[in-house]
């Protein structure tokens, strides 16, 4: 591999976590000058056998040696040691827009095609449906893709994976495109936008921007049932509005009851036939379907592919799969709902709601979750340190929903106790949602650990 002119100083790379280390090793390969700089002694010890490590003040205290400096995305605009090099005209990139930089710049053979998909909300599950679409299209395409970023392989694996990956379908964090300045995918898509890791980046409107970078490539794809999407992508010439409504030319939208692709980039076909058919359910799967359709329609997907990519995809984890049926009700694991706008998207589309919430709201305000969907829920079922906040606005939002307030703090008591009681609420044609609207480590692990109790409570009390 030949190392471009890019890489021709020192480079002190930020952070010694997975993303640095993957970063090192990367640029190491090429025969980079780099330091790695820590905050944290054992991180640096671990690989101070094989790598130049400094701590972050002695790092800050001379940039002069460096010419570029790789973050990891996590670290924050604000930190001091990314504050003195951008004082001292140093560039600041993140580990994508490096993956992106040497695959432009040929150290892996020809570039590669970029897809990337970002948005608050769907994102996991939009790339990973594209991905699914752009498989199935490899055989008449003839090129292999490949989910990166935040699912998937990490974009420096794929960029050196044999046989040789052609096609990276991209999800990613604000955080990452917050340090691009060089990436242009072929394709981007903004799916959504809320309040979301505003105390990294200080507003929304920050926030808001960086997502909005996603949109400056070849083609541009946008949410057109979000108001914020609308307004950034106003000024793109030509970009492809998907919605859950009747598509106009040039969109992708729901028409009779199927998922049709109208006009774009030549193509004018029905997709899906059934929309209740794609997975996750709701209005959320549909909206994700959707984007990655039209983003598989710019790539020059066949029609045929995006049919069969989106039946064979199957969601991941606690992002909306139905974990049980019985006795007419459904019931849906959506733990990855976190805050107030994911729970809102995971109701859409759905006429009568148990719902199954609460944990760590962290100040997020539920007053527009409530009002929005006051009329579909059928009972609310609420546990963990901020039930009781919710349990108020309720009352407030909601005054005809019936609360059940489960006391327990042990998570699998609780959850328990939560199932049992959605399950006496429920009748045939119910859906049993946790959609919990607030994090979960007040009483579990993680999403994850929520949404496997609440999956084996459902189906061993619904019976």
């Amino acid at each position: 591999m030949t190392r471009p002119e890019f890489l021709s100083g020192r480079v002190l790379i930020a952070g010694a976590g997975v993303s640095g280390r993957g970063c090192a090793a990367v640029l190491a390969s090429l025969g980079v000058d780099l330091t790695v700089a820590d905050g944290n002694a054992e991180s640096r010890s671990r690989i101070a056998s094989e790598l130049g490590v400094a701590a972050v003040d002695t790092a800050a205290a001379d940039l002069s040696e460096y010419s570029l400096v790789v973050t990891s995305p996590g670290w924050r605009p604000d930190s001091p040691l990314l504050v003195a090099a951008a004082s001292q005209g140093l560039e600041v990139i993140g580990d994508v827009e490096l993956a992106y930089r040497l695959d432009r710049a040929e150290v892996f053979g020809a570039p590669r095609r970029w897809l990337a998909i970002t948005g608050t909300n769907g994102k996991t599950t939009t790339t990973g449906m594209l991905a699914a679409i752009m498989a199935a299209d490899e055989q008449c395409s003839g090129q292999r893709a490949q989910a990166v970023g935040n699912i998937g392989v990490s974009s420096f694996d794929a960029l050196a994976a044999e046989p040789r990956v052609d096609i990276l379908v991209a999800e990613l964090s604000s955080f990452q495109l917050h340090w691009s300045s060089q990436l242009r995918p072929e394709v981007g898509a903004l799916l959504n936008l809320a309040d979301d890791h505003l105390d990294w980046h200080g507003s929304f409107d920050a926030y808001a921007a960086d997502k909005a970078k996603i949109l400056r490539g070849q083609h541009a794809v946008y949410g057109k049932d979000d108001e914020h999407v609308v307004a950034l992508a106003s000024s793109i010439p030509a970009a492809t509005a998907f919605s859950h409504a009747e598509p106009a030319p040039g969109e992708v939208g729901v028409s009779a009851g199927s998922l049709v692709v109208n006009e774009v980039a030549g193509m004018k076909a029905a997709v899906v036939e059934d929309v209740t058919t794609i997975q996750p359910a709701g209005l959320a799967g549909v909206l994700d379907a959707a984007a990655a359709s039209a983003v598989a329609a710019l790539a020059s997907a066949r029609p045929e592919s995006i049919a069969e990519g989106l039946a064979s995809f199957v969601v991941a984890g606690h992002r909306g799969e139905v974990v049980h049926r019985h006795s007419g009700v459904t019931y849906i694991d959506n733990s990855k709902a976190t805050n107030p706008h994911a729970a809102e998207v995971a109701m859409r589309g759905l006429d009568s709601v148990v719902w199954v919430a609460g944990g760590q709201l962290k100040g997020a305000d539920v007053s527009d979750l409530l009002r929005t969907h006051a009329a579909r829920l059928k009972a609310a079922v609420l546990v963990g340190v901020d039930k009781h906040v919710l349990a108020q606005a309720l009352a407030k939002e909601a005054p005809h929903v019936p609360v059940i307030i489960v006391d327990s703090h042990d998570p699998e008591a609780a959850m328990e106790q939560a199932v049992a009681a959605a399950v006496q609420h429920a009748e045939a044609g119910d859906t049993v949602l946790l959609a919990p609207a607030a994090a979960s480590l007040d009483m579990y692990t993680g999403m994850s650990q929520r949404g496997d109790i609440f999956a084996a409570a459902a189906r061993r009390l619904a019976r």
